[in-house]
């Protein structure tokens, strides 16, 4: 099936109101609890024209105001997202949230600034997405509405040390921080009103995880997780988890699988590259787009362990 389809299908499955984006193009939201609004990203990977459309982004309505949960791969997809908004509530957004660096989560910041809106992520975001300012404008210049866009990669102005609950007027969101797991800037959102977890790319559905922070980490973060009981939890890619923690085990099993493959590639002294085929074969089989992402895991997952 292929990603275009797999979205129409999507879309057709959550009951999806349609907006205008920015580009032209249909963009898709799904209420998947009361005043909890998900865009569902397309399957698509990082070589994919539509890679800035990616990522599952949306927002939570308060009597007060609305929260943006990642705003998209591109200026182009936050303006998509920020009309979808304009159109569903008449409340104004009063804060921008990042679940962590990857740009895809992160590049459509520039469509909410000039307005109220407090950017908020994790504590050590900041950092990082001013580090990196210069590789997203080259890098990602399409998406960021052509060369030199350095001005547009937006960081946090609120940062997030443990935990931060966040009043959207009759509604709280509660905002924890992250060790170092899928990256070194994992912040996930619960909203208490419908028991709604955001997990940002902690959680992958349809699509193999990535490691660019600590295996051991994030496998500690998914065992507390799962042993919290959430209505609905939204993904960073694929779709909402309604039996909470059913939606989570590929990815336990796939994490868990590369852990244990690997200790045992390096006991037994393999290199990397002739044991990367063997390593969580049958656990990754299941999923899409594995083929770089898994060569990726396998390095660094030899580069943690063998000196545990």
């Amino acid at each position: 099936m292929s990603a275009c389809i797999r979205h129409l299908a999507a879309a057709l499955l959550f009951g999806v109101a349609p907006y205008a984006a920015a580009s032209g193009a249909s963009f898709a939201l799904s209420e998947i609890a009361p005043g909890v609004y998900v865009h569902h990203g397309a399957l698509a990977g990082l070589e994919s024209p539509a890679r800035a459309d990616s990522a599952n982004i949306g927002f939570v309505v308060g009597e007060r105001c609305t929260a943006v949960i990642d705003s998209g791969g591109a200026v182009v997809t936050g303006r998509a997202l920020a009309a979808a908004i304009a159109a569903t509530s008449d409340t104004p957004v009063c804060y921008v949230i990042n679940t962590h660096v990857h740009f895809d989560h992160v590049l459509g910041n520039a469509a909410f600034t000039g307005g109220e809106a407090r950017f908020t992520g994790h504590h050590e975001l900041a950092e990082v997405m001013t580090a990196n300012r210069a590789y997203f404008a080259e890098q990602f210049a399409e998406e960021l509405g052509g060369p030199g866009n350095e001005a547009l990669v937006i960081g946090p102005d609120q940062l997030v040390e443990d935990s931060l609950e966040l009043d959207l007027g009759g509604r709280t969101l509660v905002l924890r921080a992250v060790g170092r797991a899928h990256t070194t800037t994992d912040l996930t959102v619960h909203d208490v009103t419908t028991n709604t977890l955001w997990t940002g790319d902690l959680l992958f559905r349809d699509r193999l995880p990535i490691i660019d922070g600590s295996l051991k980490g994030w496998l500690a973060w998914m065992q507390q997780a799962r042993a919290a009981d959430y209505a609905h939890v939204v993904p960073g890619h694929g779709p909402v988890d309604h039996d909470w923690p059913r939606g989570a085990d590929a990815q336990l099993v796939y994490l868990e699988a590369l852990r244990d493959d690997t200790r045992q590639a390096i006991a037994a002294g393999a290199f990397i590259e002739d044991a990367r085929d063997d390593i969580a074969s049958e656990a990754r089989a299941g999923f899409a787009l594995t083929e770089r992402a898994h060569a990726v895991n396998v390095s660094r997952a030899f580069r943690e362990l063998e000196w545990e």
